[in-house]
C-alpha cells in the first residue's frame, strides 16, 4: 500500500468528524438564536405600561413671558487690561494693596470668573453683564465692571457676533457706567419701571451671566428697601434672588419685565449666592444716564452746607424735633449762604416736605437741576424761617474741596473741527487738587490721564492711564483748557512731545506713592 492511499484512509474518519461537529454546531446555534427571539418577544416587565411622550404643549406662565420680554435687551460684557502696577493683589487685581483681604468684609461686586494668575500676568480678563437702554446701541452696566479695562466687548443675546464698546461715561459715586456700541442693526432696549413704587414682597426677577454663563434668568422677592451700605448716593433695593459673580451690572426686574435696578453687590461669605443680593434702584441710575448723555458728565446740586460728621439722635431732640439736619457751616458765598442760612440754623424742609435727615437733603439737592430755586424751611433759634436758595453745580461750590473738585474727566477732542484742530489724542483728562501736587512735588502744573482710547494716538505712544501730564511741546499744562489750546496749534503731521509723571513700580505698603518723569513722544497722524 502506498503512502498516499494510508494517509487518505486516516483523514477520511477525520474529515467525517469535522464536518458532523460543524453540522452539529449550526443545528445549535440555530436553536439558540430562536430562543432569544422568542425571548425578545416577550414582555421582560408584564406589569408595566410603556411610556408616551405627548404632543409639545408649553406653559405660558409669568416668569416665561419676563424671560421672553427682557433677555433679547440682556448683554454679556467681557473685558481684558494689563495691570498698571508692579505688584498685583492676587485675590483681586482692582483692589489697593491696604484693603484687607481676610474675608471679612463680606459684601462683593460682581466680577466674573478671572483667569489664574501667572507671576508676571501679561493680561487678565473678567466678565460682567448690561442692559440696552437705546436702540442705537446704548448700555448701562456697572463701573467696576468696565473701569480698569483696556478692552470693553460685548455680546448680544443670539447674536454670535463680538462688538467692540467704547465707554461714553461713568458715575463713581453710584458705579453706574455708560457704554456704546455700533450695532448692526436696531437694538432692542428694555422698559424700565419707577423704582420708587417697588415694595416688599414683590416679586423680582433677575437677569445676567453669571460666570459666563449668559442670559441666566432667576426669580425671588423683593427682601428691603433703602440699604445703606456703600456710598452716600447708593441706597440699594435687596432681593434674594439668586444673584452671582458675572451678574453685575445686569437688570432686576419686576412681574411686568420692567427694570427697577441695577444688580451690583451681593452678601457673602462663600463668594456665591447666599440669598442676599443688591440692586442700584432704577431711577437713580436713569438720572446718572441722562446726565452723562446730555452733559458729558454727571452734575449733581448744592446749596454748599456741610452737615455733623456723626449727628445723634438728641441734638435734634434737644431742640424739639425727631427730623431735619443741623447746619454745621454755610459755605462762604455759597447758594445757602447768599441766602441767609447761618451757622446752627435747623433746616425742617424743602419746599415743604419734610427733611428727615442729612442723607435725604443731600440726596434731594443733589438730584435738583443746577440754576433751580427751592424754598428751605429753617428754624433760627424756635423762629421758623423760609429761605429761598438757587441750587449750585456742587464741584464749583465745593471747590477747594479734593473729594469734590476735578471730579469730571474731559476728553482732549476738540468740539469744532476747523483746519487746524482737526487732531486728536484720543485720551480723556481731570484736573488735580492741592493734594495730589504736593505728593508729587508740584506747584501748578498737572492733569491727570483718566481714558486712553483704543488705537489711539494717545495709545500708540504709551501714554497710561492715571499718568500726569506736566507739559505738551514744553509748554506747560495747568488744566484742560491748556491742552485744549495747545491741541488747537497742532496740525497732522506734526511731531508732539509730552513730559510726564508716572507712578513708580515697587512701592511697599505704607510708603508714600512715588513718581518718576518721563518724555513721550510720536508724531501725529497725517490726514
Amino acid at each position: 500500500m502506498s503512502w498516499i492511499e494510508r494517509l487518505r484512509r486516516q483523514k477520511l474518519p477525520s474529515a467525517s468528524l469535522l464536518v458532523f461537529t460543524l453540522c452539529a454546531l449550526i443545528v445549535m446555534g440555530t436553536l439558540l438564536t430562536q430562543g432569544v427571539h422568542a425571548a425578545k418577544g416577550q414582555a421582560s416587565s408584564p406589569d408595566a405600561t410603556p411610556l408616551t411622550i405627548p404632543s409639545i404643549h408649553k406653559l405660558d406662565n409669568e416668569f416665561v413671558k419676563i424671560a421672553k420680554l427682557v433677555e433679547p435687551s440682556v448683554v454679556y460684557i467681557s473685558t481684558d487690561w494689563k495691570p498698571k502696577e508692579a505688584t498685583v493683589n492676587k485675590k483681586n487685581p482692582h483692589s489697593s494693596e491696604d484693603e484687607e483681604q481676610d474675608g471679612s468684609d463680606m459684601f462683593r461686586r460682581f466680577f466674573g470668573q478671572q483667569l489664574p494668575q501667572m507671576q508676571v500676568p501679561r493680561k487678565q480678563e473678567a466678565s460682567g453683564s448690561g442692559f440696552v437702554v437705546d436702540r442705537n446701541g446704548y448700555i448701562l452696566t456697572n463701573l467696576h465692571v468696565v473701569e480698569e479695562a483696556d478692552h470693553i466687548k460685548v455680546k448680544l443675546t443670539g447674536d454670535s457676533k463680538e462688538y467692540k464698546a467704547k465707554l461714553i461715561g461713568s458715575d463713581v459715586e453710584t458705579d453706574v457706567a455708560v457704554i456704546k456700541i455700533e450695532p448692526d442693526h436696531p437694538l432692542t432696549p428694555v422698559k424700565i419701571s419707577n423704582s420708587d413704587g417697588v415694595q416688599v414682597g414683590d416679586w423680582a426677577v433677575a437677569v445676567g451671566a453669571p460666570f459666563g454663563l449668559q442670559t441666566s434668568v432667576t426669580a425671588g422677592i423683593i427682601s428691603a428697601l433703602g440699604r445703606d451700605i456703600a456710598q452716600q448716593f447708593q441706597r440699594f433695593i435687596q432681593t434674594d434672588a439668586a444673584i452671582n459673580p458675572g451678574n453685575s451690572g445686569g437688570p432686576l426686574v419686576n412681574i411686568n419685565g420692567e427694570v427697577v435696578g441695577i444688580n451690583t453687590m451681593i452678601a457673602t461669605r462663600s463668594g456665591g449666592y447666599e440669598g442676599i443680593g443688591f440692586a442700584l434702584p432704577i431711577n437713580t441710575a436713569a438720572r446718572v444716564y441722562n446726565s452723562i448723555i446730555q452733559f458729558g458728565h454727571v452734575t449733581r446740586g448744592s446749596i454748599g452746607i456741610e452737615l455733623p460728621r456723626e449727628p445723634k439722635p438728641e441734638l435734634l431732640k434737644a431742640f424739639g424735633y425727631d427730623h431735619g439736619v443741623v447746619v454745621s457751616k454755610a459755605v462762604p458765598e455759597g447758594p445757602a449762604a447768599t441766602a441767609g442760612i447761618k451757622a446752627d440754623d435747623i433746616v425742617v424742609a424743602i419746599d415743604g416736605k419734610p427733611v428727615k435727615d442729612g442723607d435725604d437733603l443731600v440726596a434731594r439737592i443733589a438730584d435738583t437741576p443746577v440754576g433751580k430755586t427751592v424754598t428751605l424751611t429753617v428754624d433760627r433759634e424756635g423762629q421758623k424761617l423760609d429761605k429761598k436758595v438757587t441750587i449750585g453745580d456742587r464741584e464749583k461750590v465745593f471747590k477747594d474741596d479734593p473729594r469734590f473738585a476735578g471730579h469730571r474727566p474731559q476728553m482732549t477732542d476738540p468740539g469744532d473741527k476747523s483746519e487746524n484742530t482737526s487732531v486728536r489724542f484720543g485720551m480723556g483728562l481731570r484736573g488735580l487738587n492741592d493734594e495730589q501736587r504736593k505728593e508729587m512735588g508740584l506747584e501748578e502744573q498737572g492733569v491727570q490721564v483718566t481714558t486712553v482710547e483704543d488705537g489711539s494716538f494717545a495709545e500708540e505712544i504709551g501714554i497710561r492711564e492715571k499718568d500726569v501730564i506736566v507739559s505738551l511741546n514744553r509748554q506747560p499744562v495747568r488744566s484742560f483748557e491748556d491742552v485744549k489750546r495747545i491741541q488747537a496749534t497742532l496740525k497732522p503731521g506734526a511731531a508732539v512731545a509730552f513730559r510726564i509723571l508716572r507712578p513708580a513700580g515697587g512701592q511697599t505698603r505704607g510708603t508714600r506713592m512715588q513718581w518718576v518723569g518721563a518724555y513721550l513722544s510720536g508724531t501725529l497722524p497725517a490726514e
